[in-house]
């Protein structure tokens, strides 16, 4: 939960313990910050809950401020905060998830985005968000394509839009670069690629893009997103009818083969 300032409960939290972990080793903010190599302002920040610690600075602080793991403990959930409030719940399952079937009909899905490419979709936010938060943003979602060599892998399958290849979001060379970036991707053993093709008379995914999920425990689960919103659906009857949905695009989308093709296409017209 995020204040009216802006700030979350977590970095807040984290920040109080650093705050109370250095003055009870009887240091100013300018010391701590020579002492981990990182300026008094940003130890600031930090402590007021401004500003997302990168690792580095949780480590060092966590050895001089002799906080034995406290700080370093705080890691996981502080990564959290790099994504929007209303993405963080999600952001966890899919790091856990062994299988996820997406489908995508405005952007190339961020888990196998360039990060070019989502430099660019997050610069074109709306109302736009500052250079600090763009990198941040930038930054958590490359991180999230981890998922794509965990071992054990998932079983990962996307179904997206042509036209969304078609629109060279960051320019002509960003886009070329996206598309080798599917290639690649769609070349791995634990993922599916296939596009929809524009001129398709039936198209059973007119409701919008959707994430279909397993956890680790076989619970099924979906995920979808709108203009007002995102949500996250446990309800099995629902989550049956978007299955079954998922189930008709692939048949409807062109074969993993046919798409690779495509997209060969499509990098060399750039």
């Amino acid at each position: 939960m995020s204040q009216s300032d802006g700030t979350s409960a977590t970095l807040r939290v984290f920040g109080g313990q650093v705050r109370w972990l250095r003055t009870e080793a009887g240091l100013t903010r300018a010391e701590l910050g020579d002492r981990i190599d990182y300026s008094e302002s940003m130890v600031s920040a930090v402590e007021q809950g401004r500003r997302i610690p990168k690792q580095d600075f949780i480590d060092r602080a966590d050895t001089v401020l002799g906080a034995r793991g406290l700080l370093k403990a705080a890691a996981p959930f502080l990564a959290q905060e790099r994504y929007p409030s209303w993405f963080q719940d999600f952001a966890l399952l899919e790091a856990e998830a062994v299988s996820m079937y997406l489908y995508a009909n405005q952007t190339v899905p961020g888990l196998l985005q360039t990060e070019g490419y989502a430099r660019a979709v997050i610069a074109a936010r709306c109302p736009p968000l500052d250079d600090e938060e763009i990198e941040t943003r930038v930054a958590a979602r490359i991180d999230r394509q981890s998922v794509l060599i965990r071992k054990p892998a998932p079983v990962l399958g996307f179904v997206i839009e042509e036209v969304v290849l078609q629109r060279p979001i960051g320019g002509p060379g960003s886009m070329k670069d996206q598309l080798h970036r599917l290639l690649d991707c769609g070349s791995m053993r634990n993922v599916s690629l296939q596009v929809m093709p524009t001129r398709r008379e039936t198209h059973s995914g007119l409701d919008g893009p959707m994430v279909l999920l397993e956890t680790p425990e076989r619970r099924s689960l979906a995920y979808v997103e709108g203009q007002s919103g995102s949500f996250l659906i446990s309800d099995r009857d629902e989550v049956s009818v978007l299955t079954q949905r998922y189930g008709i695009i692939r048949a409807q989308a062109l074969s993993p083969e046919e798409s690779a093709s495509l997209i060969e296409r499509l990098a060399g017209e750039l």
